[in-house]
């Protein structure tokens, strides 16, 4: 009884350890300030949200995440490279895919709510193989989530929201979002046109096949991105 005990105690701190926060901006690989100082703070910490939240607004930028407060918007160029970078040294200990969108505030991003629209700008599933190996997912281990803004992104001010979906118990219901929301001020000639143009929540329903995935059988089904199409640039 007391190893049995002592074997789920082990087993749950192990699944609190992989718990994660984006929240420290990486610009061109330079850092630029400290946790939170361009990310929305959530209020859940580092623990993660659950499928139900895919009908409420906290999708956007996470449980509690709201405009206002302290933080800052960085200034960058179109065609940056814009990472972020897991608190307190930590690495993304869970399999799944990783995605980034973005919507243009209508004037200050720094209260705006994220109700317009959005578009998904980068997204990254599996490297090799298939999903039962958690290695061959490409964020897997790693200590951040980086992409490069489009070079004909509108200029203007922009909330960037990254997210990672961890599947270990999304064969239980019970996949696990972990999200945050960067805000932004971009400059350059612009010339794209987003699309396609979505709502948050509204990107994805919780018995989608990409949420409700099961990794355990031996040779589990293909994966399928959850979400719209990610934007071509152009």
């Amino acid at each position: 009884m007391k190893l049995s005990i002592l074997a789920a105690l082990a087993a749950a701190a192990t699944a609190v350890d992989a718990h994660y926060i984006f929240n420290i901006l990486f610009v061109n690989g330079n850092r630029q300030g400290g946790e939170y100082t361009y990310v929305r703070r959530n209020t859940n910490s580092y623990n993660p949200a659950f499928p139900d939240i895919v009908d409420k607004t906290d999708l956007r930028c996470n449980v509690g995440a709201k405009p206002g407060g302290n933080v800052g918007t960085f200034e960058v160029n179109a065609g940056d490279r814009i990472a972020l970078k897991l608190f307190n040294n930590e690495f993304i200990e869970h399999p799944g895919p990783g995605f980034v969108y973005m919507s243009k505030a209508p004037d200050s991003v720094s209260t705006y709510d994220g109700s317009g629209d959005w578009f998904k700008v980068w997204e990254s599933g599996l490297c090799r193989g298939n999903a039962a190996q958690d290695g061959n997912w490409c964020t897997y281990n790693k200590d951040r989530m980086e992409f490069t803004i489009p070079p004909k992104t509108p200029p203007g001010e922009y909330l960037v929201r990254f997210e990672h979906i961890g599947l270990h118990e999304g064969h239980v219901q019970r996949a696990q979002f972990y999200i945050e929301c960067l805000q932004l001020r971009i400059k350059g000639n612009g010339g794209g046109n987003p699309s396609p143009l979505v709502k948050i929540p509204g990107i994805y329903k919780q018995a989608d096949p990409g949420i409700r995935y099961n990794k355990w059988t031996g040779n589990p089904a293909p994966y399928q991105m959850p979400g719209p199409k990610v934007w071509n640039g152009n």
